[in-house]
């Protein structure tokens, strides 16, 4: 599989320096979980999900999660378990090789029952989402995605979500996140990545941000993931992939701010109708809030519509600057030193730049590098008109 990979060649050949790579389900964890991008997340109960995963495959999603947890209501649990095993056995007798498939469970014991229940169409499953993962919750959680493993004959990964009043309240959440980080590490070779529940979070304090502001404006929420990442996204070999919260708006209504997109890179790219796109869908706020997760430290990001899974995807190319930089740095002398950028603009340090460095390229091979004179509003276009 490969990211854009819906454009044709022509296209592809003009809006990228340096094509996304193709990397199949049994890739690395490093490149799965840098990969993930936009996790579209399906309730199990859809009657057509087979058929959904497939379309979507088709458009660019390149991971899905379907849930069976707080998507599914309590009297609809068995159908849906029932129907997450039918649709996924229908979806493996097509032979496809897209998405990356996780199920999200609410109990440790639906995973064995879900891969007894799928035989040998568990192949086309990755793994598990593990919601409200707490030490008490977690240790039973990656046992049994390990048992199954086993029991499957193949990799299983797990991606726990932190999301629990353990993580939020002040008093708690250090050394519980320490405690977490200790707990992932015993079970490393199946931890992909580690997501955050911006949702479940808020509810500890009865908050839900607006569709006009970024969860970096709740600071509350803010707070804890700049807790997590700095925890468990280090860049030193310890660290883990850690997943941008869901957004969970779509369609719009009357809005309170002005849009967020500024209209001169979409004047100098044609792009006024696509900005006025966006914004009547609400994807203005969208954009902010995926840019701040690149600069706070994270990858990917969870979604609930696919109308925005262009959106993280354009954001998630590399750009040429960006891509230029980070080969300059890497190809520096071992023994450190300051360079000019050849773009006039920054300087570059190859010892403390370097993680950074090595991060833009995981990316760059992810999701490719764009042409020079490529931005991502090209690509968010590209996207949302295949």
């Amino acid at each position: 599989m490969r990211h854009f990979d819906f454009l044709n060649d022509e296209d592809r050949g003009r809006l990228f320096h340096r094509e996304p790579e193709c990397f199949t389900a049994e890739a690395s964890r490093e490149v799965l979980a840098t990969a993930l991008g936009a996790t579209l997340y399906l309730p199990a109960t859809r009657p057509r999900l087979a058929a959904d995963l497939a379309k979507r495959a088709r458009l660019g999603v390149l991971s899905a999660v379907i849930c069976l947890e707080d998507a599914i209501a309590d009297a609809e649990l068995s159908q849906a378990e029932a129907n997450a095993v039918a649709q996924l056995k229908a979806y493996a007798a097509t032979g496809p090789t897209a998405p990356l498939i996780f199920i999200r469970v609410r109990a440790a014991e639906q995973i064995p029952m879900i891969v007894a229940g799928l035989g040998s169409a568990v192949q086309v499953l990755i793994g598990f989402v593990l919601p409200k993962f707490t030490l008490r919750t977690g240790p039973v959680f990656l046992d049994a995605v390990a048992a199954a493993s086993h029991a499957a004959g193949k990799r299983l990964l797990a991606m726990p979500v932190l999301e629990s009043p353990e993580i939020v309240h002040a008093e708690n959440r250090i050394p519980t996140l320490l405690a977490v980080r200790e707990l992932l590490a015993s079970h490393r070779e199946h931890v992909l990545a580690v997501r955050l529940g911006a949702t479940d979070l808020s509810s500890a304090y009865g908050l839900r941000r607006s569709r006009d502001l970024t969860v970096y404006d709740v600071r509350l929420i803010a707070d804890v993931i700049s807790d997590v990442v700095n925890v468990m996204a280090r860049a030193d070999g310890t660290g883990h992939v850690v997943t941008g919260p869901v957004w969970e708006y779509f369609s719009g209504s009357e809005r309170m701010f002005k849009p967020q997109l500024r209209e001169s890179p979409f004047i100098a790219h044609s792009g006024r109708a696509l900005r006025t796109e966006l914004i009547a869908h609400d994807l203005d706020a969208l954009i902010r809030e995926v840019a701040l997760d690149k600069a706070n430290g994270l990858t990917g990001k969870t979604v609930i519509h696919p109308s925005h899974v262009a959106a993280v995807h354009a954001l998630s190319v590399v750009t040429y600057e960006e891509y230029c930089d980070a080969t300059d740095i890497l190809g520096a002398s071992a023994g450190g030193g300051v360079i000019p950028s050849a773009f006039g603009n920054k300087m570059n340090e190859s010892k403390p730049h370097s993680a950074w460095s090595q991060r833009i390229m995981r990316r760059a091979a992810a999701f490719g590098v764009a042409s020079e004179d490529v931005s991502f509003v090209d690509l968010l276009g590209a996207g949302l008109h295949p």
